[in-house]
């Protein structure tokens, strides 16, 4: 049987064609999108036409447009530092009493691991005529008299007369009533002083403070108030009858203490575990955050929103923007 040779099968498979393969044609570089859309918009149609009749025009409005970004970048980073810090703001001396209830008179300082003071502490506005139990300096030192007058040995009186052996005692001996006495005031400002107070008595204690001091029964005679506009008649409000305890910055300050008491917990060693919590948190700076803008809309420039934001420390950034809570 004759060897067979191998050729082409069909015509099919033999080319004709005389031009060099396409690997050898060098690659010229392409302008246009690697991905390229069905339905173009005339925009995006414009852009690719810049690009193909000035390539190098086309570059320079992109570094253009990159630096501007870039630019707007730095900006909103500055705007952002230049606000402070949403939740804490910046720390004022009234907000940095709440800690003890106003009855710190210096501030607690930083200290490094060997002790050493990191800074020098600063005085702090201190409350002392406000105590535990809702009580004040004044109705202490009253009780104290009245009970100092009602033991008081009566002269002339013997000791028979007296029923109480322990009175009779007393009566012959006035030195022993006064020494009695003194223990039994020492006792009293133990028990009502807000050294020994918990994190609810300090925080009744801070609302006290609060409300006299952004009280609008106190502080309409004090602060400047806003400037009528043009063709508006000044309004007379009636003289409140008792503590203010429903203004805006009144409502405003105590969610503040609340805020700094909850954070400072929350800054703990197991803080960022405690999800509950930093819910409320969230909802306590949108809550204040309201309030904020209502005041801004409506008090900016008087003497109550400068009043408020000097003592209280409050930024940009507890009423601007979002807030997020990490």
């Amino acid at each position: 049987m004759p060897p067979r040779i191998s050729g082409p099968q069909g015509l099919k498979s033999m080319t004709l064609c005389l031009r060099p393969t396409p690997s050898t044609i060098p690659a010229t570089p392409s302008l246009q999108p690697l991905i390229q859309k069905a339905t173009l918009t005339q925009r995006e149609r414009d852009k690719l036409r810049q690009m193909k009749i000035d390539p190098y025009r086309w570059q320079l409005a992109q570094n253009r447009r990159n630096a501007n970004l870039q630019r707007r970048a730095e900006l909103a980073d500055q705007r952002v530092t230049s606000w402070g810090d949403p939740v804490q703001g910046i720390v004022t001396p009234f907000v940095e009493s709440f800690d003890s209830g106003g009855q710190a008179a210096e501030s607690q300082v930083k200290r490094d691991d060997d002790g050493n003071p990191l800074e020098q502490p600063h005085e702090l506005p201190t409350s002392k005529h406000i105590l535990n139990y809702q009580l004040s300096q004044a109705e202490l030192e009253e009780a104290i008299e009245a009970s100092y007058q009602l033991t008081k040995p009566v002269p002339g009186i013997s000791g028979t007369a007296v029923l109480d052996p322990e009175m009779a005692k007393m009566t012959a001996d006035p030195e022993a009533h006064m020494a009695r006495h003194r223990k039994a005031v020492e006792a009293l400002r133990r028990i009502t002083t807000l050294e020994n107070g918990s994190s609810r008595d300090r925080r009744h204690a801070n609302t006290r403070r609060i409300v006299e001091t952004f009280g609008r029964h106190n502080t309409d005679q004090t602060v400047r108030q806003k400037a009528l506009a043009f063709g508006q008649e000044e309004r007379f409000e009636k003289i409140r009858g008792g503590p203010d305890t429903g203004s805006s910055e009144v409502q405003i300050a105590i969610l503040t203490a609340k805020i700094r008491a909850l954070s400072k917990m929350l800054a703990g060693p197991k803080g960022n575990k405690d999800k509950h919590n930093k819910k409320n948190l969230r909802l306590l700076l949108h809550r204040r955050q309201k309030l904020l803008k209502y005041m801004e809309r409506k008090e900016r420039g008087s003497g109550r929103w400068e009043h408020m934001i000097e003592t209280l420390g409050l930024s940009p950034a507890t009423w601007k923007g979002e807030i997020v809570v990490r």
